[in-house]
Formats: structure tokens, C-alpha cells, sequence
């Protein structure tokens, strides 16, 4: 009977290597068939008992960026949430175009008067009579997800501003709504109590089959932080600009040429960038 390989998560826990997630996270990326099947070859292979989460990720993600750098790039996702810190103004950026790629009109770090107090405010978008008060919370460790605490606090916000918005003549018949944001994960009972009290939670995997992870690909959102082209320091000195996502730098790609590139790999990261950007024929 053959054993059963067991991996280490980042928490430290040990679970079954699994080659099924394994293939759906290449598959996931955009990876050929072929790929794929070079890759777990090489893997399963390759790997021992006990080994790290990170090691096999690290593993996959170069034999990937040799084959196929726009592959590589949307399998790196997840880390590349985790590189948009130190600050969380970046990924504000990030959940400001989420939500108008889905038709809201978008403003990002609002300064709003509530009915006690003032307060600053994320991510205000809005859609005919619906208005959405969005607050982010950003982590820079996968290990860290927003406890019940997080909602809590917010919703106290949230009713705050929605009690004196609602008290404005122009904002007759608007339906507000409150909102989290994270690029990890909440526990069960922040869900719990997000849910009970009507908060929309967005996080990596929630809700299921529309989390931030599926949202990104879907709407082809990535951050500049899935680049293979450039080095963290150019991306650094992009997102000081408020050039967070790749959509922006596509478009504004002359950029580039102030971070002293040279014209043969602004044309690497062109290519990156379009086989990123653009809408699948």
C-alpha cells in the first residue's frame, strides 16, 4: 500500500499532499495541458515527506515562469496579495477596481461626516440607488485572518454614516450597505456575524465560487505584485505612484522608462502585461 505524503502549511499542520489541488491551481493559472503534466511529474518526483507549503509553491511557480510567464504570474497570486503592503493603501486601490469592474462608481479613501463622528472610509462605491461603505483590511501574512472583532467594529461605523446619510434629502430612496474587504481569510465567527447583521465580506475563498481570488481572474484585476519582469523595487516604486494594478501600468507604460528600463525589457513586461490584461478571444 502505498504511503501518504504529508505536507506543512504555512500555520505549521501537517495535511495529505494533495496532487488534485495541485493540478487545479496550475490548471487555474492558465497553464497548457502539457505544462501541467510536466510540472507534477517533476513534483511528485521531486518531493519529500514533510516538505513546506512554500517550497512546493516555489517549486511549481519557477518551472512555470520557464515555461510560461503570464502562467506563472496569475499562479502567483496569492503571494503577490500578500507584496502590495507595507502600507494597505495598495490594495484599497485593488478593491476600488473590483468594484468598478462590476459597474460601481468608485472612490477610494473618503474622509465621510457620520452622525456622531467622522470617519475614514476605504472604498465608497455606488450603483444607481445602491451605496456600498467598504472598509479593507490588509495582511501581509497568510497565517492572519480578520476575527469576529473586525466586523463588530465595523458595522458600528457603518450604522454610523448610514444614520446620517439617511437623514440627507438627496439621499432619498439610496439603499446603503456595508462591506470587508480582506486579502486572507475571516474566521467562522467574523462570517457568522458579518452574515447575521448584513455586512457583504469579501475575502480570498469568500463567498464561495465569488471571492477575491475568483473576482481578480475573472475580471482580469491583477496587481502589479504577480509581475515576473520587474524587480520588488520597481514595483515599490510604481505602487508610490498609485500604479497598483497591472490594467494601469498597460496603459500608462511609459512609465517605465523613469524607473531607467531599457526598451528591450519594456517590452518583456508589455507582453507580460497583455497576456495578463487582455480579454481572452
Amino acid at each position: 500500500m502505498k504511503k501518504t505524503l504529508l505536507i506543512r502549511k504555512q500555520t505549521g499542520e501537517l495535511e495529505p499532499f494533495s496532487h488534485d489541488k495541485l493540478v487545479r491551481s496550475l490548471v487555474t493559472s492558465g497553464a497548457s495541458e502539457d505544462d501541467v503534466r510536466g510540472i507534477i511529474e517533476d513534483i511528485e518526483s521531486w518531493f519529500q515527506d514533510g516538505m513546506t507549503s512554500r517550497k512546493v509553491y516555489n517549486r511549481a511557480f519557477q518551472l512555470l515562469k520557464r515555461n510560461k510567464g503570464a502562467a506563472a504570474a496569475r499562479y502567483k497570486l496569492k503571494k503577490a496579495m500578500m507584496e502590495l503592503g507595507p502600507t494597505g493603501y495598495p490594495f484599497e486601490i485593488l478593491i476600488g477596481e473590483v468594484y468598478r469592474r462590476l459597474g460601481y462608481e468608485v472612490k477610494v479613501g473618503q474622509t465621510l461626516k457620520g452622525h456622531c463622528v467622522t470617519h475614514e472610509v476605504d472604498v465608497v462605491a455606488r450603483k444607481g440607488n445602491d451605496l456600498h461603505f467598504i472598509e479593507c483590511k490588509y495582511y501581509q501574512h497568510t497565517g492572519k485572518n480578520a476575527n469576529v472583532q473586525v466586523p463588530l467594529y465595523i458595522r458600528s461605523r457603518v450604522d454610523d454614516l448610514i444614520r446620517y446619510y439617511q437623514g440627507l434629502p438627496e439621499y432619498a430612496g439610496v439603499t446603503f450597505h456595508g462591506g470587508i474587504a480582506t486579502n486572507t481569510r475571516f474566521t467562522a465567527d467574523a462570517v457568522s456575524f458579518g452574515e447575521c447583521t448584513g455586512l457583504n465580506l469579501l475575502a480570498w475563498d469568500y463567498p464561495q465560487g465569488r471571492g477575491l481570488k475568483e473576482l481578480v481572474d475573472l475580471q482580469r484585476i491583477f496587481p502589479i505584485t504577480v509581475l515576473t519582469r520587474l524587480q520588488t523595487a520597481e514595483k515599490q516604486a510604481l505602487m508610490a505612484q498609485d500604479i497598483v494594478i497591472c490594467r494601469q501600468l498597460k496603459e500608462n507604460i511609459h512609465i517605465l522608462t523613469t524607473l531607467g528600463l531599457d526598451e528591450r525589457r519594456i517590452h518583456k513586461v508589455a507582453e507580460e502585461l497583455r497576456n495578463l490584461c487582455d480579454d481572452p478571444q
